[in-house]
């Protein structure tokens, strides 16, 4: 009797719902009940209207069964009507939002960093509550209230002097100290491994391994003059003791002809578990080119590509007979490359610290000796030539055109003339292409002051071109320069061919260097 009761119950509710669903759309004329057409038959016959009075009368309990007592009567039209509206309620407003601040926030104490700072960007309520000092205060002190670390600003000495409650603090400051921190610790833990300096090069020793282990890559930028940008990734990077070549190639290049500017970024990219995740990549901009206001010199060409040059040290290889690139290759000098690569922002580049040494007026010529140099000829796979050179300097009567003369190998002094091992080229590869331009290698220079500290750095192509007078009486081969020049100051170089063994000598070695530089870096007034 129950169940019979039980499906009494469900008959009717499903009878309602059908004629729920039957009514009109809101707007239209409502038929007057007991008026108008029967309903029509499922089944096509016009006596559905019958039988559904005939079943409700025959569903209705018996008064002498039991199961009368227990189960409702049949439901009228209204009823079911309002049942149909309590199923499906429409909410007008978050009840998230309803519940007290000190609720949220305690809910929100529960989340990690990187969730509290994505959920702050839901609503202005959320924002608000996710910035709560009191709770980035317990998130400082629980990962960094117990260590001595702590990073230098003006925040932190007046902690110190003053201390004070957390609530007296301006908005968002332990938020800012977090983060500050944390990129502080990550900073100091890269910075010391570059504070093993090399007495050979005056560089970091651990430079290349910090580039590796930080995951820094760098992503060229070129411009075309009707505005469009193609941002390219690294091909292939040459690492060698004191710099690093690096090469784009086999991307869409805008032709020669149209390219207006070109940019070099540093990107740290985050090493992640599954490569599915993707994370904003951290881009520093380390050079921004006009190629319109500098134009690209002509340094040498094979049967395939010809090479332009554009300062400060980028190679564009050029295909022959088109104006199509077909690679751009870039050489960076390992002096601060970290620092350029990581702490810039994506349009401004690292500003690198003022570090001079102190003046020393008892000296009359103080900033003209005690330099060293270490000098660098190779291209993208061997070393050609490599010296380390002490003691160099100048007199004050030996400045002239406002250059001060630092002589690294004497054309007369045979014993310093050195042979450049192997042929003088530059490898290149595009697009399953290869070949090499012949005379032509790249320079990287390191010039020390007598602090030890790096006083002018260069790395940039070069090419030998040959020498319209004779250069040496000692040589009877052909002879040939190698110069490089720069506001800095400029870079000469002597060779002679030698037949015999068909490879360079280098005769002459001598460095030029601005006498504003000197006199802004020693605080002189030569």
């Amino acid at each position: 009797m129950m169940a019979a009761g039980r499906g009494e119950f469900f008959r009717n509710l499903l009878d309602g719902m059908e004629r729920q669903l039957a009514q009109p759309a809101p707007g239209r004329g409502q038929p007057v009940r007991g008026r108008g057409k029967p309903r029509a038959d499922p089944d096509g016959g016009p006596e559905a209207g019958r039988r559904t009075k005939r079943w409700a009368k025959t569903a209705a309990p018996s008064p002498l069964s039991g199961s009368a007592r227990s189960c409702p009567g049949p439901r009228t039209e209204t009823q079911k009507t309002d049942f149909h509206q309590i199923k499906t309620p429409q909410l007008k407003e978050n009840l998230v939002e309803r519940l007290p601040s000190e609720i949220l926030i305690k809910i929100l104490s529960y989340l990690d960093v990187s969730s509290l700072f994505c959920i702050s960007h839901v609503s202005k309520l959320f924002h608000q509550l996710a910035n709560d000092d009191v709770m980035w205060h317990k998130i400082y002190m629980s990962e960094f209230g117990s260590q001595t670390w702590k990073p230098k600003s003006g925040d932190d000495a007046a902690m110190k002097e003053t201390p004070v409650e957390v609530e007296d603090w301006s908005v968002g400051h332990w938020k800012r100290m977090y983060f500050r921190t944390v990129a502080g610790k990550e900073m100091d833990k890269w910075r010391r491994e570059l504070k093993d300096i090399s007495p050979y090069t005056g560089l970091p020793r651990q430079t290349e391994w910090v580039l590796r282990n930080l995951n820094v890559s760098w992503e060229l930028t070129v411009c075309d003059c009707s505005g469009q940008e193609s941002t390219l990734e690294q091909s292939r990077t040459y690492f060698f003791e004191s710099s690093v070549v690096v090469r784009w190639s086999g991307g869409n290049f805008a032709n020669y002809n149209q390219i207006s500017s070109i940019l070099l970024h540093g990107v740290r990219k985050e090493t992640l578990n599954s490569p599915s995740v993707r994370k904003p990549e951290w881009r520093s901009l380390i050079l921004k080119l006009d190629v319109k206001a500098q134009p690209a010199r002509f340094i040498g060409r094979d049967t395939l590509i010809k090479l332009m040059l554009l300062s400060p040290g980028v190679i564009i290889g050029v295909w022959r007979g088109h104006s199509s690139v077909a690679f751009i290759m870039l050489s960076l000098h390992f002096h601060k490359l970290v620092e350029k690569s990581l702490l810039g922002s994506p349009v401004c580049p690292f500003s690198e610290p003022v570090d001079r040494p102190p003046a020393y007026d008892l000296d009359p010529e103080f900033g003209l000796h005690g330099y060293t140099l270490h000098f660098v000829l190779h291209n993208t796979g061997t070393e050609i030539m490599s010296g380390h050179f002490r003691q160099l300097s100048c007199r004050t009567v030996q400045i002239q055109r406002g250059l001060v003369e630092l002589k690294v190998i004497d054309r007369t002094n045979l014993s310093q003339h050195r042979t450049l091992s192997g042929n003088v080229k530059l490898p290149w590869k595009s697009e399953g292409l290869e070949g090499s331009v012949e005379n032509c290698c790249i320079m990287t220079m390191t010039l020390l002051d007598e602090f030890q500290k790096p006083f002018w750095c260069v790395s940039s192509p070069i090419c030998i071109t040959m020498s319209k007078t004779l250069l040496s009486y000692d040589y009877s081969g052909e002879h040939f320069l190698m110069n490089y020049q720069s506001p800095d100051g400029q870079v000469k170089m002597k060779l002679v061919w030698l037949k015999e063994q068909r490879q360079f000598f280098l005769i002459s070695l001598t460095v030029y260097v601005s006498v504003f530089k000197v006199n802004e870096h020693f605080s002189r007034d030569y």
